[in-house]
């Protein structure tokens, strides 16, 4: 619900306050600007001159028949529209070419301060709302710059020009013809408001059907499994029906607006003809003013259409800019030290002192925990699920800040290490492995320029990935697709072990890495960890407690307590709650065994 109602957010057609912070990223390509309104000037001119022109041909030449002086005025009429043409063009790709450069900027710029925020934000934060951020509310911002703000200008700069020449003309035929304008000015008010309802009422429906569709489709697998498939396609048909609804309510409101303002255009036409025609017949006005006037009407409706259009432009612009900001704004971040220090040579001991951690406030998932691991020590962590083990790692590696204690590497307390600098000597391999599209080698070495070919192959020969990889047609290079999904869960646990191979870590973490590996593959990889965790300091969670017997110490967690800690057959001894999770997961082996 929170996030429908921020994707219903509206804002003002125009907030000075955002407007500023836009002009910002603008700034930049101030040259674009003051070319766009000079070229404006110009081409919002040209368009309102030729009826003057017209007027001219009529009243000078065709009533007097002068040939050359018609041939003359044709010629510039035909001047004036291939002049406009051209400067047309370069107003169109000059505000275009600002409007990608100041996007491109804005994207950068949004992705940059994405991949800062710490994992907290994505804790709370739906990915299809970070997403639409970055994607559909910057495409918002493009068609404010590129067709709002500066044709604008383009707009006012014609009516402007209307009115001159207008009452240069003949000032009474021009106040009949504005006569009808405080019935625009109202009728496009009303319509404002109108469209604004409606338009809030399709944002929230387009938000409902967005989430629904990014939800089920990244649970197609279950949908199909519990064969809820019509279900969900009349749960889906009902969403979309309401927005179909929303969709038809805002255009029933154009529907009525357009042919309003023609309406209003051809009662402006006939109240010239009747008074223009009036006065001609009385011999005040020219038969070229009454034409000049008839151009000009329809000339001076456009442009209240088109900015119509660009309000509408600017209020999806200025709510899309507040979502921006909000997010540019979110402060969610994992402080670096002003001064980090450094640690030339990396040894790989690890000490947590009374640490009390909590995802939310006054909720801690870790209790007063203090453990030391020396320098290339494996340690496991075991524990029930939610007993805080995976807690330990994203705290370790400063995903998240700690309440109080403190954890430190060589002595050094982590939050006073560079976040980067620290992760660059930790690898984890997880449960849940994530690739990304692209190739086997980009998943491994992850783009890194400081990873070579060899370094990539060399890893994948170590930890046994290398023996699939090159069955496959075209080896390294061979296309991964989205999540992986051509590779078995087995191959893309491999090619993690790959990953965090080839980064030649100091410390390693292994999260249940093996968990979703089966048996045959297990095996296989069991003597490539044996030489992943050698010479290295290794923290090993793992639930199936074969995977960890050689560990030089276990620490056993439970409800966000450090429990118990010590070898394998000293937690046995002790017959405590490792004991009680072994006897859990080997009875039945045992069972066999005494038979």
């Amino acid at each position: 619900m929170a996030a429908d109602k921020e994707d219903e957010i509206l804002g003002k057609a125009y907030d000075s306050h955002l407007m500023k912070r836009l002009m910002g990223y603008v700034k930049p390509y101030n040259k674009y600007i003051v070319a766009a309104i000079l070229l404006n000037i110009l081409v919002a001119a040209l368009g309102p001159i030729r009826p003057y022109l017209t007027k001219i041909a009529i009243d000078d030449y065709i009533v007097t028949k002068n040939y050359d002086g018609l041939l003359f005025i044709s010629a510039l009429l035909a001047g004036s529209l291939f002049l406009q043409a051209i400067i047309q063009f370069f107003l169109t790709y000059y505000t275009q070419l600002m409007g990608q450069k100041i996007i491109y900027d804005l994207r950068i710029k949004l992705f940059a301060h994405v991949q800062k925020l710490a994992l907290r934000f994505f804790d709370k934060t739906p990915i299809g709302r970070t997403v639409t951020r970055v994607t559909n509310d910057v495409e918002s911002l493009n068609e404010l710059f590129s067709s709002g703000i500066v044709m604008v200008f383009s707009d006012l700069f014609i009516i402007f020009w209307i009115f001159l020449f207008m009452f240069l003309m003949a000032w009474d035929l021009s106040l009949v013809t504005l006569s009808v304008l405080p019935v625009l000015i109202y009728g496009t008010f009303l319509f404002r408001r109108k469209v604004r309802e409606a338009y809030r009422d399709e944002r929230k429906h387009l938000a409902r059907l967005n989430s629904y569709m990014q939800e089920h489709v990244s649970g197609m697998s279950i949908v199909q499994l519990f064969t809820n498939e019509k279900i969900e396609n009349e749960k889906y048909a009902g969403i979309s029906g309401d927005y179909r609804k929303a969709k038809i309510n805002a255009v029933f409101y154009y529907a009525i607006f357009y042919p309003v303002v023609e309406l209003l255009s051809s009662i402006a036409i006939a109240l010239i003809i009747w008074y223009g025609g009036g006065n001609i017949l009385q011999g005040t006005i020219t038969i070229g003013v009454l034409v000049a006037f008839l151009q000009y009407t329809e000339m001076f409706f456009r442009p209240i259409r088109d900015l119509s259009e660009k309000y509408n432009i600017m209020q999806t612009a200025m709510a899309s800019s507040e979502r921006i900001f909000k997010l540019l704004d979110d402060n969610t971040f994992i402080k670096n030290p002003e001064t980090p220090e450094k640690i030339d040579v990396v040894e790989g001991s690890i000490e947590f002192k009374n640490v009390w951690f909590a995802y939310n406030p006054g909720e801690f998932v870790l209790k007063d925990v203090s453990f030391k691991i020396n320098s290339g020590e494996t340690v496991a962590i075991v524990g029930a699920t939610g007993a805080g083990k995976t807690s330990l790692i994203n705290i370790l590696t400063r995903f998240y800040d700690i309440e109080k204690g403190s954890i430190c590497v060589d002595g050094v307390d982590i939050r006073t290490i560079d976040k980067r600098e620290l992760r660059h000597f930790i690898s984890i391999v997880l449960q849940d492995v994530f690739l990304f599209s692209g190739t086997i080698k980009s998943n491994i070495d992850l783009g890194s320029p400081h990873i070579t070919e060899e370094q990539v192959i060399e890893a994948a020969k170590t930890v046994g990935a290398h023996e699939f990889i090159s069955k496959l047609p075209n080896l390294y290079n061979e296309e991964v697709k989205e999540k992986g999904a051509t590779l078995s869960v087995g191959q893309k646990q491999l090619i993690s072990f790959a990953r965090a191979l080839a980064y030649n870590p100091q410390i390693l973490v292994l999260d249940e890495a093996t968990s979703s590996i089966d048996t045959e593959t297990e095996a296989l990889i069991q003597k490539a960890i044996e030489k992943l965790l050698t010479g290295r300091t290794s923290i090993v969670i793992a639930h199936r407690l074969s995977t960890i017997q050689n560990a030089d110490k276990i620490l056993v967690m439970h409800k966000g307590e450090l429990r118990e800690i010590g070898t394998h057959q000293e937690l046995l001894a002790k017959r405590g709650i490792y004991y009680k999770l072994y006897q859990l997961q080997y009875k039945d082996q045992e069972i066999i065994k005494s038979a």
